[in-house]
């Protein structure tokens, strides 16, 4: 009896710290994203499989190329708003190492049975090479929420997995160890962004008890709140938000004048990364802290984009 139960209990254990279904398709996707504000430095780590930033995989997919040999991991850490480490490394295939753990490059990414996320990233900044070593350890303070679809009638999905945790960030390549707090989610769909869903703007803001996040959706389709604190993780539909005053990029990209989380304005974004597609921003006030993103797939597929994102990928060999 003992051994069956132990047996079950193991079961469970290994259950409850599995990954999600990696793509399996032409132009599906997923990505493993986290984010940790440590005092004056602030990181993000992103695994992906059939990878956003690919200017291959936007090609290869049309043409029956399988989203598991456009894989990558994306490294920035940033130091008062300003960019430290850049790494975009694309690789053609994945490890499974357990039900887990995958391993990209020499980079892995966690799920322990306890609840621990732990990201890994042994490469080298782009375009150049620099050896980067870094980890974010992410201890969840309360639960998964619930995977959510996107858009209505599109396959696209969402899920906060470790919506607020305790952190830690070592790039041991620098010297550096802090402690804060982290945020992580995963996205996957099973068609390429861009082909119906033309982009979306999100944010995630840690408030001193508590973390919402903010989606944005095009079309009119309402915005999504979550919201992950001591009552647990909440994920609902909004209504349609007022219009607030937006700014060009120096690419032309339309962004928030202002973050806000919900009705309460946290303030105007330092610009971390700025692209013709992509930008990602961060603003502080007091207890607050907001993290977000704005994406326009669709200009990504245009063959002058996709030509200049080689320049800030680099490419491995083997995994």
């Amino acid at each position: 009896m003992k051994s069956v139960l132990a047996q079950s209990l193991l079961s469970g254990a290994a259950e409850s710290c599995a990954l999600p279904a990696l793509p399996d398709s032409p132009g599906a996707y997923r990505w493993f994203y986290a984010d940790v504000t440590a005092g004056p430095y602030s990181a993000v780590c992103i695994f992906m499989l059939g990878s956003l930033f690919s200017p291959r995989y936007s090609v290869a997919a049309r043409r029956g190329g399988h989203p598991l040999a456009y894989s990558a991991v994306n490294f920035a850490l940033y130091h008062q708003g300003v960019r430290k480490l850049w790494v975009l490394s694309e690789y053609p295939r994945v490890e499974l190492q357990g039900p887990g753990r995958l391993r990209i490059g020499r980079s892995t990414l966690t799920h322990a049975v306890d609840g621990t996320v732990r990201m890994d990233v042994d490469d080298g900044t782009a375009p150049w090479g620099r050896p980067v070593r870094a980890s974010l350890t992410l201890r969840p303070m309360t639960g998964r929420g619930a995977e959510v679809q996107l858009m209505p009638g599109l396959p696209h999905y969402w899920q906060p997995l470790a919506p607020r945790s305790e952190a830690t960030l070592d790039v041991s390549s620098l010297g550096l160890k802090a402690e804060g707090l982290g945020y992580h989610d995963t996205n996957h769909g099973q068609e390429l962004l861009g082909s119906r869903l033309s982009g979306w703007h999100w944010a995630r803001t840690h408030h001193a008890n508590h973390t919402v996040v903010d989606y944005h959706l095009p079309d009119g389709v309402a915005p999504l709140r979550m919201m992950a604190g001591p009552n647990g993780v909440v994920c609902e539909r909004g209504p349609k938000p007022e219009l607030r005053p937006t700014s060009l990029t120096g690419w032309g990209l339309r962004v928030p004048a202002r973050l806000h989380a919900g009705n309460e304005g946290v303030g105007e974004p330092r610009l971390l990364e700025s692209s013709p597609f992509y930008a990602r921003l961060e603003a502080r006030r007091d207890t607050l802290d907001t993290m977000g993103e704005v994406a326009d797939f669709r200009r990504f597929h245009s063959p002058f984009i996709r030509w200049m994102a080689h320049f800030r990928t680099r490419v491995g060999r083997t995994a």
